[in-house]
C-alpha cells in the first residue's frame, strides 16, 4: 500500500473476515435459456456444501480482544476511519452453528463497521486522483512459508513470518508481518522507538545485527527507488554517531504511517538467507497494523520484495489465503516457482495478462471480459473495457456501478425472489442484505468471473455472503459498488481464499488454480 505521487495515499489494512473461497470449476458451454430469457453458462462443478462452523472466528476474536486490546487501541480502531445438482450455479450454505462476529451484537455490529469503514478507505484511496531456499526441477531457488489469518494479531489481513538479526542463530530473531501486494517497502518497527504502537513480537534491535546497516544518502535507494515505492525521496539527517542516514516517511490514504531509518540487514525466509535486503527500521508508526511488527511489500517496484529477489526467485511469487481462522490451519506464501510439493493445487494454473499502469506503479491488474450470477450471464458497459486490481489488502471486492447493478439485480432475483428470502437493512457499504433466521442452510447463486485468457474464477458461496449478525438475521452480499464508472475495480481476498495466485511478473501473467489453502500443520 504505498503511496505514491500519482495516487491519493494509501489506506492500509484492510481488514479480512469470514469467508471459504472454493472455486466451482471454469466454464464450458452455453445452455439453455432459463431465467427468463437470460442465457445460462454450465460451469464444471455447480453445487458445493460448506458448514459455516468453518468460518467461524468469533472465539479467536473474543479471545484476542478481551486479552490484548487495551482501551487505547480499540478506541483507534474506531478512529480509523444438500447439494443442489440442477444447472444454475448455486451452492448450499449451512447456517447452522454459526456465530457472527462477536458474541454480543452490539459490540460485533460496532466492530465491523469500523472495519469496513477502514477497508472503503483503503479502496477509495486505491483510486486516481479524478479531473472529472528449495531448488526447483527447474534448477530454480524457491522458499516458501506459512501463511495465516491475522485475527491472532488483531487484524484481519494475512500474515506471515520473517527473520532478522545478522549472520548468527543467537541474533536471528523472528517478526510476523502483514503481506500485502499493494504495497512495496518492507519495514519493521524498531528500537528505540519513538512512538510505535503496540506489537505481539520484540521490537527489532539493529544494534543486535552484525549485518545491519544503515542506507547511504547518496544511495539511489534513498532517492529514485524510494520515491517510486513511496511517493516520496528518502531525506538525510546526521545520527548521534555523526553519520548521515536515508530516512523515509511512508504515509496512506487511511492515516496510517510508518517513519524511520533505510536501512540493509540480512532476512530469512523459508530456510532462504536473503543478504543486503533493504527494508524500512520504523521508529515512527501509526495506524491499523494491528499486533504486527510491520508489512510486507510484494508490489512491483524496486524496493518490494519479489524485485529484490528477482535474481533469486525469478520474480515469481504465489500465495494460497486460508479460509479460516484457527490457529492451526494456515496457507503458503511461495517465492519461485515453486518444486511440486509447495504447490497443493488441485486444477492447473491457468493464466490471463498482467496489465501495468505506469500512473500505478506497484499494482497488479488484469481484463474481466465477462460475468455470470447462477449461470445467467450479465451484460454491463464495465465488463471488458477496465482494468481490474488485484490486491491482497483489500477485503470487499469493489465494482463499476454498472457491473455491480448487474450482479446485484441477478442475485437479488435469484437469492431473494426466486428463493423469497426477505430483505434486511444495509450495513456499512454492503447494501443488499437479508433475513436468513431459522435457515440451516440457503443455496447461493455463484459469481464467476471471466478473465482475458482462460484464467477464470468462480466465487464460492464464502466469498458471495457477509454475515453480520450471528443469528442470520443480516446476511449480506460481500460486494460493494464505486462511485464512478471510470474508477478503478478491485478483487479482494474475500473473493481470492482457496485459490493459489501465482504472479509471474517476468511473463506478465497472473494465474489461478483450485487449492485448499487450510493446511494443518
Amino acid at each position: 500500500m504505498a503511496a505514491d505521487s500519482s495516487i491519493c495515499g494509501r489506506a492500509h489494512h484492510l481488514l479480512s473476515v469470514l469467508a471459504l473461497l472454493a472455486v466451482a470449476g471454469s466454464f464450458t458451454a452455453t445452455s439453455g435459456n432459463a431465467h427468463g430469457g437470460r442465457s445460462v453458462v454450465t460451469v464444471g462443478e455447480k453445487t458445493a456444501v460448506l458448514s459455516l462452523r468453518e468460518l467461524k472466528w468469533v472465539t479467536a476474536a473474543r479471545k484476542m480482544l478481551g486479552r490484548y486490546v487495551q482501551p487505547t487501541q480499540a478506541q483507534n480502531l474506531g478512529e480509523r476511519t444438500k447439494p443442489d445438482v440442477s444447472r444454475k450455479a448455486t451452492t448450499v450454505l449451512e447456517l447452522k452453528h454459526h456465530s457472527s462476529i462477536l458474541n454480543q451484537p452490539a459490540g460485533g455490529e460496532l466492530y465491523l463497521t469500523r472495519l469496513l469503514a477502514a477497508d472503503e478507505a483503503r479502496a477509495a484511496s486505491l483510486q486516481l486522483p479524478r479531473s472529472r531456499a528449495a531448488v526447483t526441477e527447474s534448477g530454480q531457488a524457491a522458499a516458501e512459508v506459512p501463511l495465516t489469518s491475522g485475527i491472532r494479531f488483531q487484524t484481519l489481513n494475512y500474515v506471515t513470518t520473517i527473520a532478522l538479526g545478522g549472520d548468527s542463530a543467537s541474533a536471528v530473531a523472528n517478526f510476523t508481518v502483514i503481506v500485502d501486494t499493494g504495497s512495496d517497502l518492507t519495514w519493521v518497527q524498531c528500537k528505540p522507538c519513538h512512538a510505535c504502537y503496540s506489537q505481539q513480537d520484540p521490537l527489532f534491535d539493529p544494534a543486535g545485527s552484525t549485518t545491519y546497516a544503515a542506507v547511504p544518502c547518496n544511495a539511489s535507494a534513498c532517492a529514485a527507488s524510494l520515491k517510486e515505492a513511496t511517493g516520496t525521496p528518502g531525506t538525510c539527517a546526521r545520527s548521534g554517531s555523526g553519520s548521515e542516514k536515508c530516512y523515509y516517511a511512508l504515509g496512506y490514504g487511511d492515516g496510517s504511517f510508518s517513519r524511520g531509518v533505510l536501512a540493509t540487514d540480512t532476512v530469512g525466509l523459508g530456510g532462504a538467507s536473503l543478504e543486503g535486503f533493504v527494508f524500512g527500521c520504523g521508529l515512527s508508526n501509526r495506524g491499523l497494523f494491528g499486533g504486527t511488527a510491520g508489512l510486507m511489500g510484494l508490489g512491483r517496484t524496486e524496493l518490494s520484495l519479489v524485485s529484490q529477489t528477482a535474481s533469486r526467485f525469478g520474480g515469481v511469487f504465489s500465495y494460497c489465503l486460508p479460509a479460516t481462522t484457527s490457529g492451526d490451519s494456515t496457507g503458503s506464501l511461495s517465492l519461485g516457482r515453486g518444486k511440486a510439493s509447495a504447490y497443493r493445487n488441485t486444477t492447473p494454473v491457468a493464466y490471463t495478462r498482467m496489465i501495468a499502469d505506469p500512473a500505478q506503479p506497484p499494482f497488479y491488474f488484469v481484463n474481466v471480459t465477462g460475468a455470470t450470477v447462477g449461470g445467467a450471464s450479465l451484460t454491463a458497459s464495465g465488463l471488458g473495457a477496465r482494468n481490474v486490481l488485484i490486491d491482497s489488502g483489500t477485503v470487499i471486492t469493489r465494482l463499476a456501478p454498472s457491473v455491480y447493478h448487474a450482479i446485484r439485480a441477478e442475485f437479488t432475483l435469484q437469492f431473494g425472489a426466486e428463493a423469497r428470502y426477505p430483505a434486511a437493512p444495509g450495513f456499512s457499504i454492503l447494501d443488499t442484505c437479508y433475513n436468513l433466521t431459522g435457515h440451516d442452510e440457503v443455496k447461493v447463486p455463484l459469481l464467476a468471473l471471466q478473465l482475458e485468457g482462460s484464467a477464470d474464477v468462480t466465487v464460492d458461496a464464502a466469498g458471495m455472503l457477509f454475515m453480520v449478525r450471528k443469528d442470520g438475521s443480516q446476511v449480506c452480499l460481500a460486494m460493494a459498488i464505486l462511485s464512478y464508472e471510470d474508477q478503478t475495480p478491485i478483487i479482494g481476498n474475500y473473493q481470492q481464499k482457496n485459490k493459489r495466485v501465482v504472479y509471474d511478473t517476468v511473463e506478465s501473467r497472473i494465474g489461478f488454480a483450485d487449492e485448499d489453502c487450510s493446511y494443518y500443520m
